[in-house]
């Protein structure tokens, strides 16, 4: 097994590898889950998809992760913290805790518990001063979960050709 980040009451956050491409590929390709990307990418695209998060985990120690429920050891999503550089905002560089769920696995808290865990390491194992979420205006769900980690609207900016608010939380602030 790769590399563990991080573990949740129900959930372990590990390194994607190339055996993961099956789960990301249906993830990616599905309709609703992709409503809020710009593109669903073919399966070939998914293997990019998984080496640029592992370029990222070398060159930022970080980036987004498998999430796999414990108890089945089934995955069920993508977590993580991916470094950004946005525009008309005052920071150069932001860590982005970033949430993708397949759509079977909606509604079920996992999406809260596992960013919840991010933030938490990001913060406390990282050091990070602050964290955001960059979420289009329309997607409600997402929202609440950046609320529900104490996040709030600090900027609005274009982010891969859309309007997106960034929602952020400084560690002082983290409940």
């Amino acid at each position: 097994m790769s590399n563990v980040i991080l573990e949740t009451k129900r959930l372990r956050l590990r390194e994607l590898t190339a055996d993961d491409l099956d789960f990301v590929a249906a993830m990616l390709e599905h309709a609703e889950v992709m409503r809020f990307y710009p593109r669903r990418p073919e399966r070939e695209m998914s293997l990019v998809w998984i080496e640029r998060q592992r370029a990222r985990d070398a060159r930022d120690g970080h980036g987004l992760w498998l999430a796999i429920e414990r108890e089945t050891d089934e995955p069920v999503g993508q977590v993580g913290l991916v470094m950004h550089e946005l525009k008309g905002l005052p920071r150069p560089r932001y860590a982005e805790i970033g949430y993708l769920l397949h759509r079977p696995f909606w509604r079920r808290g996992f999406a809260t518990e596992a960013a919840a865990g991010v933030r938490d390491y990001a913060f406390q194992t990282l050091g990070y001063d602050q964290v955001i979420s960059l979420i289009r205006p329309e997607n409600g769900p997402s929202q609440a979960v950046a609320r529900s980690l104490g996040m709030s609207i600090i900027g609005e900016t274009e982010f891969t050709g859309f309007h997106t608010l960034v929602f952020g939380l400084a560690a002082r602030e983290a409940r």
